[in-house]
């Protein structure tokens, strides 16, 4: 079990020791989507929602969660998390349904990166707009969420994820 880094030579969880990494400049950029009704995608639109307005709620959500994501998964690392952007972008599957992209970008300076972060944050972005919205309809879909991109680091590459 030496080479799972996620686990001590008792074979039990741990969490991995970064303080021999270099400080460099980490990115994580990460996608998630919400599909949902005509009718939804009007109220969210022209912010007719009772409970306010939903993307500037989970945009919110979506930053608190990233900040907050070593508190979520076991061994994710408490970092200094120096940016995040949450922003939205609505496509048009058919005449009845509707997609919400949600992207998130975090950013720090440290000896680990950011994707657990980014992926965090655009999870609970999702989960804001369904929590907002559950009340109309209980129908709607949330996912893929995924990986686009990160940089940064010294013991592993750039990734880019081909679309």
């Amino acid at each position: 079990m030496t080479n799972l880094t996620h686990f001590n030579e008792q074979g039990r969880a741990k969490m991995v020791d970064v303080s021999a990494k270099p400080e460099t400049i980490r990115t994580a950029f990460a996608t998630s989507s919400v599909e949902l009704s005509h009718e939804l995608y009007h109220l969210i639109h022209d912010n007719k929602m009772k409970k306010g307005d939903v993307l500037a709620v989970a945009q919110v959500a979506g930053i608190m969660a990233a900040k907050k994501t070593s508190d979520l998964i076991p061994m994710c690392h408490p970092i200094l998390i120096n940016g995040v952007n949450i922003e939205f972008a609505w496509e048009q599957k058919n005449e009845l349904q509707y997609i919400l992209k949600i992207n998130a970008t975090v950013k720090t300076k440290g000896n680990t990166g950011v994707e657990m972060e980014a992926l965090t944050a655009a999870s609970v972005s999702a989960l804001t707009v369904y929590d907002m919205c559950k009340a109309v309809d209980k129908g709607i879909v949330i996912g893929p969420t995924f990986l686009v991109e990160k940089t940064g680091g010294v013991s592993s590459a750039d990734f880019q994820r081909n679309r």
